[in-house]
């Protein structure tokens, strides 16, 4: 599993920087910046919540939908042979793409994390990847 914490339906990332001798964090999914940080992990949860209660308290105040809203579509970059590949798998099942790529997604996010992340080969941090 990846170091993350959760609370009221809000993903925290959590991160430690050697340098500073602290641990930190940003609640993922919302349209803002919140971070959190703690010199232990017992700081680092409460301040998590705190954070995460502080947006929840400002975004109603605001009148503000807290999590980050998803549209339904989206752009994925995969190499032209998995493209190619993916086309023609939809086309012997009669179905588009959209359609399989849909039920691809549908039945990844019906396993458990642990086994998901099985299936994943261990590379370099996919959010650190660019250059």
């Amino acid at each position: 599993m990846k170091d993350i914490l959760t609370y009221k339906g809000f993903i925290g990332s959590v991160h430690f920087s050697a340098e500073d001798v602290v641990f930190h964090g940003k609640i993922e999914g919302i349209t803002d910046l919140v971070t959190f940080e703690g010199q232990s992990i017992n700081k680092l949860v409460k301040a998590f919540h705190e954070a995460v209660d502080d947006y929840i308290a400002l975004c109603k105040g605001t009148g503000k939908e807290p999590l980050k809203s998803c549209k339904g579509s989206f752009n994925v970059r995969v190499p032209s042979e998995l493209h190619v590949t993916a086309t023609q798998q939809a086309a012997k099942l009669g179905i588009s793409l959209n359609q399989f790529v849909q039920k691809a997604i549908e039945r990844a996010t019906a396993y458990p994390l642990d086994v998901i992340e099985s299936c994943i080969p261990k590379t370099r941090s996919r959010r650190h990847s660019k250059a």
